[in-house]
């Protein structure tokens, strides 16, 4: 009898997305065997986080959950540390996602250069502009509570002008007026209408921004806090590996330069 093969391939799962091919051979007669080969394309885990995370609803639950923490100290566990001061709790922790989801957010170019063919750095990459957008109204937010906090619509001349007296508070104003401007521009329509190349070194400015929102959040304190270091620090490593990064673009342009032959004058 000839050897026999057969391929069975499993129907796919649409929520682990894992694909295993079983390979069976048999032989009969002297020196049968049978041989069994296992292959898994993506492991369930990894599969089911990438395909939860193309998914538009549960990245908005990722991002407007953690702005409803102040709920549970002030209105669950009525902690009395935050009922001290409730306003001041919710702007100081307004400020910190917002701060949380522009480094998230500029975290993901970045990894897409070093991970290219990671489906979960993909899957992120669909959510630029939500992330972005989002951290942009978590800031603006923040800036109408510190208004409130300090007296609301009719001291806001008052405020306004104590502000621009305070650093921390202008490259606070500054980063909401970076973000703002490319929120407006984060649009297609505005893509069209700057252009691809423009568009785009418009929105670099989004590390400037970044840059003042970590002065922002350092100097609002006296004592250097280590929240900027646990948000702003990843960011700095993962953009440090992008630039010295072998498989970059930069590497392959400097690498194809370097076996062009040499001409001879």
């Amino acid at each position: 009898m000839r050897p026999r093969h057969w391929i069975l391939r499993f129907a796919q799962n649409d929520m682990l997305r894992c694909r295993c091919f079983h390979t069976v051979e048999c032989a009969s007669g002297p020196g049968e065997f049978y041989s069994l080969t296992l292959a898994v394309t993506s492991l369930p885990v990894v599969a089911l986080l990438e395909n939860l995370l193309r998914r538009k609803p549960v990245i908005w639950t990722l991002i407007l959950l953690p702005g409803l923490w102040p709920v549970w100290p002030l209105f669950v566990t009525k902690d009395s540390s935050a009922l001290t001061d409730p306003l001041k709790l919710i702007l100081h922790h307004l400020g910190f996602v917002a701060c949380l989801l522009l480094a998230t957010v500029l975290t993901f170019t970045p990894l897409r250069v070093l991970w290219p063919k990671s489906g979960i750095v993909q899957a992120l990459n669909r959510h630029r502009r939500l992330v972005g957008v989002s951290a942009f109204a978590y800031a603006a937010i923040h800036y109408s509570v510190h208004l409130l906090y300090e007296g609301g619509v009719e001291f806001l001349p008052i405020t306004l002008k104590a502000d621009l007296s305070k650093p921390f508070l202008v490259t606070g104003m500054s980063a909401l007026t970076i973000l703002l401007g490319l929120s407006i521009t984060s649009l297609h329509a505005a893509v069209r209408w700057l252009g691809g190349k423009r568009w785009k070194q418009l929105h670099r400015l989004a590390y400037v921004a970044a840059a003042l929102v970590a002065y922002h959040q350092a100097a609002a304190r006296k004592v250097f806090p280590m929240q900027v270091i646990y948000i702003f620090g990843p960011l700095v490593v993962l953009e440090i590996l992008r630039i010295y990064n072998p498989r970059g673009p930069n590497a392959q342009r400097s690498t194809l330069n370097s076996q062009r032959p040499s001409s001879l004058t």
